[in-house]
C-alpha cells in the first residue's frame, strides 16, 4: 500500500496535473495545504483527496508533518508542480506489489519555459521520493530539503522520471532565486559559515563550468546557457548575502 503526500500553497495551476499523475499508483492521496488563497482547496476536494490545512513553518517541517498524516508506511512525496511520467508510474506499480527496498531514488526532468532540460546540473536530478517513513525523515537546509534514510536502510532506483514543471518566465526564476538565496545565506550564517572574496568569485565560476561544460549544459541550447548563467549568479548572490550577514555579526 502506498500513500501519496503533496504539500501546497496557491497551486491551482499545477495541482490537478499532479493528482491525475498519481491516481494510478496511490492507495490514498493526502494534500497538506498552508491556507491557499486561490482555489487549490476546491480542486483537491473535487478530485477526492484527503485535504488537510496546516500552518507553514518551513519546507522541511511541513513535509515531515505531512508524512506523519499518511495512513501507510510507504510514502511517495511530490511537490505540486511535479508529476509522474508513464514509465515511472509502471515502475512504482511493479515495486509496490512487494517493496524490496526501504527507499527509492528516481530521476527528475525539469520543464523550463516550455523546454525539457536534459543536461547540465538539472538532469538527471536524482531524488529520493518513495520511502518507508519509519526509516527516515526530511532533513537538509531550507529551502533545499532532502529525505534522509537511516544508515541501515536499503535503497533502490526506479526507472522513469518525475516531470518538474518549473518556471514559466525568467523573471519568476530570478525572483525565486532572490528569495531562496536569502534563506540559504541566513541558515549558513546561523551555522557559523563564512564567505570570502575567493568563494564570491570562484564558486560561481566553478558552478558555470560544471553545468555548462562538465555536465554538458550547452546541449540544451539557449535555455541551457541561460540556466547555467542564472545558477552561477545564484551562487554569487548566496555568498554575497552571506558576507553581508557575516559583517553584521558582533566582533
Amino acid at each position: 500500500m502506498l500513500s501519496v503526500v503533496i504539500i501546497t500553497f496557491n497551486e491551482k495551476e499545477n495541482i490537478t496535473r499532479c493528482i491525475d499523475s498519481v491516481k494510478l499508483v496511490a492507495d490514498e492521496i493526502v494534500v497538506v495545504d498552508s491556507f491557499s488563497k486561490d482555489n487549490t482547496k476546491a480542486l483537491c476536494i473535487e478530485h477526492g483527496v484527503r485535504f488537510i490545512e496546516h500552518p507553514f513553518e518551513g519546507y522541511i517541517e511541513q513535509k515531515n508533518w505531512a508524512a506523519s498524516q499518511a495512513t501507510y508506511d510507504y510514502v511517495l512525496s511530490l511537490d505540486a508542480d511535479e508529476a509522474l511520467c508513464p514509465t515511472l508510474q509502471k515502475s512504482i506499480l511493479a515495486e509496490k506489489e512487494h517493496f524490496s527496498k526501504d527507499g527509492y531514488y528516481m530521476n527528475r526532468m525539469t520543464n523550463y519555459l516550455g523546454v525539457w532540460i536534459k543536461h547540465g546540473s538539472w538532469y538527471p536530478d536524482k531524488k529520493l521520493r518513495v520511502w518507508n517513513r519509519k526509516k527516515g525523515r526530511w532533513a537538509g537546509r531550507n529551502p533545499h530539503d532532502c529525505y534522509q534514510m537511516d544508515a541501515s536502510s536499503s535503497i533502490g532506483h526506479l526507472k522513469g522520471d518525475i516531470f518538474h514543471y518549473s518556471y514559466t518566465s525568467i523573471e519568476g526564476h530570478i525572483a525565486q532565486l532572490d528569495k531562496f538565496t536569502s534563506i540559504t545565506a541566513m541558515h549558513l550564517n546561523e551555522e557559523g559559515k563564512k564567505s570570502t572574496y575567493v568563494t564570491i568569485f570562484f564558486s560561481p565560476l566553478f558552478s558555470f563550468i560544471k553545468g555548462f561544460f562538465i555536465r554538458l549544459g550547452f546541449l540544451d541550447g539557449y535555455y541551457g546557457i541561460v540556466i547555467c548563467i542564472i545558477n552561477a549568479f545564484a551562487t554569487h548572490m548566496k555568498y554575497v548575502k552571506l558576507r553581508e550577514l557575516n559583517k553584521s555579526l558582533p566582533k
